[in-house]
């Protein structure tokens, strides 16, 4: 037969298609009326600023390849013009998608609940004079109108300021020339005014109607001829030569600063904009028509957040969910012997991430703690971790690793970094060309028999108990020697440069990563050929390395069972004869972001279970400094097989299937309303309400599988409907 070549574009999903996708299936989140209005609010909000990123990354990469003559093509054949086009024209489609469900299904179901957002023009006359109070007083002052001529050349528009744009004549020309007018909005001032409290219910209007009103006020002697709210997005690429570069801290603040001010690649203005006033804007910013969106709405959805975080009322808002707490020990012996006579590994947000917080912040004061070396790649800007870290600089050796370079959060970072320099904390920013993501603190301890312990935490997610409570991530606790010891050894990469022959049992990229995984995908193909137990199952964010995919088809192939549990971007291929027919591709977006990171491999009858830090990306595997651990406990690897990943496999509510043309859809019984929800499952057994044995999900064959197996779901992902959880209490 011949050899079929798995490197063919035909094989390969559009990387940044794929992400569209994504951001899609939280817009479905944001149209599902089984959640509660203002979380669907929440949820557009959050496609909003996710869409922001894309354009100020992603959009911005593609012009500037097109820019520099690149003809480089992805591995699904595209060149950067022809991404550019196809991603554009599916922004078009999604920005609208986003109004419609604004002004077409959020909008009068808020209203249902006596939530409304006005225009100035249905305010009745109380509120209208409380809206130019609020003008007069908070607003005006804050202004500064800006008229175009030779004098007054076009303002310094910010990345993603809200602006609003004037047709202006001046009233002692008569009919001469128009006049182009810019007031930006100031960011101090709240995007929506919640009126004064009435008979009929909660009422918002937003900043720009307000100002749009009151113009004049700011254009005397001028007639305003039209108006309309716009806002321009930049590129936000750090560019930096970090070879030739002294202090990377200050080239990386430098440039956060210019990251305001970097090229324009999107203007979005309300749709019935003057022509005028768009030409100008589009002549301006230099923009192809392609990457300009006239919204049916409010300019910048994200002012949504507001609404969401305004409105006193949480009966529309998910109930609230308390953490399962686990207290290990009762001070710092007894929290150091608990993790001495066994690892502890927990599940966020469904165990508390204060076990975290409570582990460093013993180590940060208890007296026999020797030292603390910690990562820290985004973290809030209270962190009780980084204040943890700076109370145990006067007493101990601290080492902390920050990440300067964590997109959108540099300048927390930096403002850490220079408050541990103050400290006396040794920082570091990681290696020359490599951003550091693996999420580690190693503990050396004197216990009180004298003997000189290590003691690490090695997690999926960032050292942030603020998204703690919201992303689903896993953590390990542990005094391993041969775990720990191999801590020690990335610590001594990322402050050295002392490289390792390997890392083992750990994996660590760039060093040996992406070759240990295709190792052990190759391994599960080989188990299969001779006729052993193979299966795989990954829950990664994404999936888009060409080398790890062409294992994953080989491996399919061969008879390998494969289950990938992906929140985002999969250009993976599913369901192909011949190439994955045993492939099977899903997406989990729900009230909590999946985060977690578990790969799991069935090994002839011995499983393998590594948790940790990486995606099966080029970024991750080959430009940054990431780690996997092993799952040793048996208790900890039946609890990932028949808690975490039986739930996400069985999931028909919030689960949506990859089809081989790139497309997600639900399950039939999501489809009808119905189903089992994963997270939903996972709170109730956190609230000691949920049935630790419940199975909802059917084997892929007939043979039953043994409590050591993991049970896998359908091939057209449906679950049993038998028994479901029909009820939104817990969503």
């Amino acid at each position: 037969m011949k050899r079929i070549a798995l490197d063919d574009p035909r094989y390969y999903l559009n990387r940044h298609v794929q992400w569209l996708e994504f951001n899609r299936r939280v817009l479905e989140e944001a149209r599902d009326p089984g959640n509660p209005p203002l979380e669907r609010v929440k949820f557009l909000a959050i496609t909003a600023n996710n869409l922001d990123e894309f354009v100020e990354v992603r959009v911005s990469s593609f012009l500037q390849r097109i820019e520099h003559g690149s003809r480089d093509t992805g591995p699904d054949g595209l060149t950067a013009e022809q991404e550019l086009e196809k991603v554009s024209a599916a922004m078009h489609v999604f920005v609208e998608d986003q109004y419609k469900c604004w002004n077409e299904e959020l909008l009068p179901t808020l209203s249902k609940q006596s939530i409304r957002v006005l225009s100035m023009s249905e305010l009745d006359s109380k509120d209208s004079l409380a809206a130019k109070k609020f003008y007069e007083r908070r607003i005006s002052p804050m202004l500064t109108p800006v008229t175009v001529d030779p004098s007054h050349p076009f303002p310094r528009v910010l990345n993603k300021a809200l602006c609003i744009a004037f047709l202006l004549r001046r009233r002692r020309d008569g009919k001469g020339k128009p006049y182009f007018g810019v007031v930006t909005v100031p960011r101090a001032l709240p995007r929506l005014l919640r009126l004064p409290a009435g008979e009929d219910g909660i009422r918002y209007v937003f900043l720009q109607d307000i100002i749009s009103t009151y113009a004049a006020k700011l254009y005397r002697g001028y007639e305003i001829l039209a108006s309309t709210s716009f806002r321009i997005t930049r590129n936000s690429n750090l560019y930096l030569e970090e070879e030739e570069t002294r202090s990377l801290l200050e080239a990386v603040d430098s440039q956060v600063t210019h990251r305001r001010k970097g090229e324009a690649v999107r203007l979005e203005i309300e749709a019935g904009a003057h022509p005028e006033i768009v030409d100008r804007l589009v002549g301006t910013f230099k923009l192809d028509e392609s990457l300009v969106f006239r919204v049916q709405g409010p300019v910048n959805l994200q002012r949504l957040f507001h609404l969401y975080e305004e409105s006193p009322r949480p009966d529309l808002k998910y109930p609230p969910f308390v953490a399962r707490q686990i207290r290990i020990g009762h001070d710092a012996d007894s929290m150091f012997e608990a993790i001495r006579r066994q690892d502890v590994m927990l599940h966020h947000p469904y165990d508390s991430y204060d076990g975290v917080v409570n582990f460093l912040q013993t180590a940060a004061h208890d007296p026999r703690v020797l030292s603390i070396k910690q990562t820290l790649y985004r973290t809030n800007s209270d962190s009780p971790v980084a204040r943890a870290l700076l109370e145990a600089a006067d007493k101990k050796e601290v080492t902390v690793v920050v990440e300067l370079k964590a997109s959108f959060d540099e300048a927390t970072n930096i403002r850490w970094a220079r408050s541990f320099e103050d400290a006396g904390v040794q920082v570091f920013h990681g290696l020359v060309g490599l951003k550091t993501h693996a999420k580690l603190a190693l503990i050396v301890r004197q216990d009180p028999d004298g003997k000189i312990r290590r003691y690490a935490h090695l997690g999926t997610g960032n050292y942030n108990p603020s998204t703690a409570r919201y992303y689903t991530d896993l953590s390990l606790l542990t005094r391993d020697e041969a775990i720990t010891s191999a801590v020690h050894d990335v610590f001594n990469f990322l402050t050295a440069y002392a490289e390792q022959p390997n890392y083992k049992p750990l994996m660590v990229a760039p060093r040996d990563m992406a070759k240990s995984c295709i190792a052990l995908i190759d391994r599960e193909t080989r188990h299969a050929r001779r006729g052993r137990p193979a299966r795989i199952i990954v829950k990664v964010n994404a999936i888009v390395d060409p080398p790890v995919i062409q294992a994953l088809y080989r491996a399919s192939q061969a008879g390998v069972e494969i289950d990938l549990i992906v929140r985002g971007q999969c250009t993976l291929v599913p369901g192909l004869r011949g190439i994955s027919s045993r492939v099977h591709v899903r997406s989990i977006v729900g009230r909590f972001l999946e985060h977690s990171r578990i790969f799991y491999f069935e090994n002839s009858g011995k499983p393998e279970i590594f948790l940790g830090s990486a995606d099966w990306m080029p970024r991750n595997l080959y430009e940054r400094v990431e780690v996997l651990f092993p799952l040793k406990d048996p208790q900890h690897c039946e609890r990932v097989c028949t808690e975490i990943l039986s739930s996400y496999l069985g999931d028909t509510r919030k689960a949506r299937i990859l089809a081989s043309d790139g497309r997600y859809s639900y399950p039939r019984a999501a489809r009808n309303g119905h189903g089992f929800s994963a997270q939903d499952h996972l709170m109730r057994l956190a609230a000691g309400t949920g049935d630790p044995q419940r199975n909802a999900i059917l084997p892929r064959s007939a043979v039953a599988y043994t409590s050591k197996d993991i049970a896998a779901g359908p091939a057209n992902g449906e679950g049993d409907t038998t028994g479901q959880d029909t009820s939104n209490a817990a969503v």
